[in-house]
């Protein structure tokens, strides 16, 4: 934790960005292709799926620019956190209303907080960012992003294993393969490594398969509590427990609570990976 200068690293709160970004029907086309949806894609002027927005306003920067990881290097809008292992470790959106496709969309984001604290894993320092999401000056998007770094593994973490998941009232088998990450990565135009570089992910971060993204699978639980319910949620809260790896045979999970679902994905007899809120 002295390594970390967490006094410099603070200076960055409260520094903001605006990116502006139109929903066009060809992303909309493409997104759609990427979670095999069923029928159409939304044509202009009609709504798109709730979580399409990590496609927009993504920082367009040169390849030079990339860290070794694939991301933005260190710096800019975020600060300069000196771990190498840099994941979304969750987040919180509120939806006041749908996007549609032909919307231009204004995104105001903001560094909110960055602390650090000692993990099972070693240190951790958490970065949480806000956004706003605006079409013609109404809001659309209320969202808290929770970014965590840290060390790559030494061999000498803790042995302690997760507690088995439980099963929900409700289950859907799901797989994903390397193609749908590349593609999910394409679309929000996300360099980072682990997702589609197999050698990198094993040889260099440790991890034994390419990782599978928090927002693909917050995407999916948004997707089966809108089948489940019929209508997507207004208020979604999603936080990455475990990691989840290609070709892991896992499942979608939702039990009522309240007047909402709680939901998870899971490996069989493996832990939760994703834990997630939804209400209406």
């Amino acid at each position: 934790m002295s390594e970390l200068d967490i006094a410099h690293l603070r200076t960055w709160i409260g520094s903001e960005q605006v990116l502006d970004d139109v929903l066009t029907e060809a992303l909309a086309q493409k997104y759609h292709a990427t979670f095999d949806g069923a029928g159409d894609a939304p044509a202009v002027g009609e709504p798109v799926p709730r979580l399409i927005h990590f496609c927009l306003s993504q920082p367009v920067v040169p390849g030079r620019e990339l860290g070794p990881d694939g991301h933005p290097a260190r710096g800019g809008f975020l600060p300069p956190v000196p771990l190498p292992r840099r994941m979304w470790a969750g987040g919180e959106l509120t939806f006041h209303g749908d996007l549609r496709v032909g919307d231009t969309i204004r995104r105001v984001s903001r560094v909110e907080d960055v602390t650090v604290k000692e993990g099972r894993t070693g240190v951790l320092c958490f970065v949480t960012v806000s956004h706003r999401l605006s079409v013609d000056g109404g809001l659309r998007i209320e969202e808290r992003q929770d970014v965590v770094y840290r060390a790559l593994e030494t061999g000498a973490q803790p042995t302690k294993v997760p507690a088995p998941a439980a099963r929900g009232e409700h289950r859907q088998p799901m797989q994903v393969d390397p193609t749908l990450l590349f593609r999910y990565s394409a679309v929000t135009f996300n360099g980072h490594r682990i997702h589609y570089d197999r050698p990198y992910a094993t040889q260099v971060e440790g991890y034994p398969g390419l990782v599978v993204h928090g927002p693909l699978q917050a995407a999916f639980l948004l997707g089966y509590a809108t089948d489940l319910r019929g209508m997507p949620p207004s208020r979604l809260k999603f936080r990455g427990l475990s990691p989840l790896f290609d070709g892991d045979d896992f499942a979608l999970h939702a039990t009522a609570e309240g007047d909402g679902l709680k939901l998870w994905t899971a490996t069989e007899n493996g832990p939760v990976c994703m834990s997630a809120e939804a209400a209406w």
